[in-house]
């Protein structure tokens, strides 16, 4: 009969089973992701000087009717524009919102278009709005179109 030699199985040790082991070593990964996120803070550039632009700032609106608490603006059904009552066109518009924008308690816009007033009009008024930087806009009148036809 032949000599047999029985080796000690290492992996039983480590694993609890007898064989090798199957899983991943994520440790050297781990080490290179480290390596490379600490390459990359050095690698960003700190800012070590400013520069001072002087920006200049809007000119106050010339003949602007705001009222410092609510402003209306109106659609008529001939899409004719109004600010507090008083025909406006739309770079006008933009102006006096613009001013009522950079009050520093900024009033109420109130937005009401007229029952026959273009669709097209006043989505183009609200986006005027909205590009002029007002917060605060409210839809008024709406009750008077609870009924349609």
């Amino acid at each position: 009969m032949p000599n047999r030699i029985e080796r000690v199985n290492t992996y039983h040790r480590f694993t609890g089973k007898g064989g090798p082991m199957s899983d991943m070593n994520v440790t050297p990964f781990i080490d290179i992701l480290l390596v490379l996120v600490i390459m990359l803070i050095m690698s960003v550039p700190i800012a070590v000087n400013n520069t001072e632009v002087d920006l200049p700032t809007p000119a106050p609106c010339v003949g602007c009717v705001t009222n410092p608490d609510e402003n209306t603006i109106f659609i008529g059904s001939d899409d004719q524009l109004y600010w507090n009552g008083r025909a406006v066109d739309p770079s006008q518009l933009r102006s006096q919102v613009a001013f009522a924008h950079s009050i520093e308690d900024e009033p109420l816009l109130k937005f009401e278009p007229a029952s026959l007033a273009s669709y097209d009009q006043s989505s183009r008024t609200i986006a005027l709005i909205k590009d002029s930087g007002a917060n605060k806009l409210a839809f008024i009148g709406n009750a008077q179109h609870r009924e349609f036809g």
